[in-house]
C-alpha cells in the first residue's frame, strides 16, 4: 500500500458465521478489536476509522432451503451490502480492512473491490491466503456451507447467484490469483481447481521452497500484470499450535515466523490495496491469543517490522 496516497484505513466488520459449520466465527471482528487492532495500526503512523459491522440476522431466526447453499437468502443480502461498503471506501481513496466473520465474507469484498476496479479499468489480482481453496461449487461441496465456495464463485465457477453477486461476473481472472498455503482440498473440488488452472502452492510446496520464495515469486508476477492487490487471509492458513481459535482448523500449516514473513513481504512490496482477514473464532481460542496474532498478522503486512 502506497502510505502517501492511503493514509486512512477503514476497518469494516462483517460477523457472519452463516456460511461455516461452526457456531462462534460471528464474534472474530469483536476479538480483532479486543486484541487492540486500531492501537498498533496507529502506531504505525495510519489514520484509522472503524465503521462498525454490517448486521446480519443470526441462524436460529432461518431456515436452510437448500442443504447444498445454506443460508442463502442472508448470505447473498449481506454479502451485496459489504460489497457496496467496500466499493465506496476505495473511491474515497481509502484502505478497506474488512474483519470477519467466516470466508463467505470473500464474496462480497471482492465483488465490490472487482466494481471497483472494472470502473477504474484497474486488473484485480487476489493473494488468497488459506488452509482450503474454497473453490467448491454447490455441485461439489460435500458440506453445504458456503465459505467452501467464495473462490470459485469469484471466478464465475458454481451457483448462478453467488456468480452473478452484485451484478457480474466473473469477479477475477483465475490466471490473477494465487492460493498460498492449502493443505485441505475436497476431492471434486481439485477438478474445480484444475479446470480453472489455478495457481495453488500447497504446504508441501511451502516446505520445498520457501514461504519467502514463494509470495516473492507470486508479487512479481502480480506486479507486472495487476493493479490493484487484496490479500485474503483466512487465519485457519496458520497451524493450530500458533492459532487454535479458527473456524475450520487443520494440522500442518503456517508457523509463527512463515506467517509474518509472508504479511512483511507484503507490506515490503507496497502493492496491497485492500486485506480481509477470516474466520478468527474466539470460542475455539485461549485467551483471544488467535485474534492477538491475527492483529499482529494485520500490522505486518502495514509495515510493522522487528527492527
Amino acid at each position: 500500500m502506497n502510505k502517501e496516497k492511503q493514509q486512512t484505513i477503514t476497518v469494516i466488520g462483517f460477523p457472519i458465521d452463516l456460511g461455516s459449520g461452526r457456531r462462534g466465527v460471528d464474534m472474530g471482528p469483536s476479538a480483532l478489536r479486543i486484541a487492540g487492532l486500531e492501537s498498533k495500526l496507529e502506531q504505525l503512523g495510519y489514520k484509522v476509522e472503524d465503521t462498525g459491522d454490517i448486521n446480519i440476522e443470526i441462524m436460529e431466526r432461518q431456515k436452510v432451503s437448500n442443504p447444498k447453499l445454506k443460508y442463502l437468502d442472508e448470505i447473498l443480502k449481506t454479502s451485496k451490502m459489504l460489497a457496496a461498503r467496500v466499493e465506496k471506501v476505495l473511491e474515497q481513496k481509502k484502505f478497506p480492512l474488512c474483519i470477519g466473520g467466516d470466508h463467505s465474507m470473500a464474496l462480497g469484498t471482492i465483488a465490490g473491490i472487482s466494481s471497483y476496479c472494472k470502473k477504474n479499468k484497474l486488473t484485480l489480482g487476489v493473494i488468497w491466503i488459506d488452509a482450503h481453496t474454497d473453490m467448491n461449487t454447490d455441485e461439489t461441496t460435500p458440506s453445504g456451507n458456503i465459505h467452501g465456495m467464495p473462490l470459485a464463485a469469484s471466478m464465475g465457477l458454481g451457483y448462478s447467484e453467488l456468480v452473478n453477486l452484485y451484478g457480474f461476473a466473473p469477479k477475477l481472472k483465475p490466471e490473477n490469483c494465487a492460493v498460498i498455503a492449502a493443505r485441505s482440498i475436497d476431492p471434486q473440488e481439485r477438478l474445480n481447481i484444475k479446470k480453472l488452472n489455478v495457481n495453488v502452492y500447497t504446504m508441501s510446496d511451502v516446505d520445498k521452497l520457501g514461504i519467502h520464495r514463494i509470495i516473492s515469486r507470486v508479487l512479481k508476477q502480480f506486479k507486472e500484470k495487476v493493479d490493484h492487490i487484496h490479500v485474503s487471509f483466512d487465519v485457519d492458513s496458520v497451524d493450530p499450535n500458533f492459532a487454535p481459535g479458527v473456524g475450520t482448523p487443520v494440522p500442518g500449516g503456517l508457523n509463527y515466523r512463515e506467517a509474518h514473513s509472508l504479511m512483511e513481504a507484503i507490506a515490503e512490496c507496497g502493492c496491497m490495496s485492500s486485506l480481509e482477514i477470516a474466520e478468527v473464532n474466539p470460542i475455539l481460542d485461549v485467551r483471544n491469543s488467535s485474534a492477538v496474532f491475527a492483529a499482529d498478522l494485520i500490522a505486518s503486512s502495514m509495515g510493522q517490522r522487528i527492527l
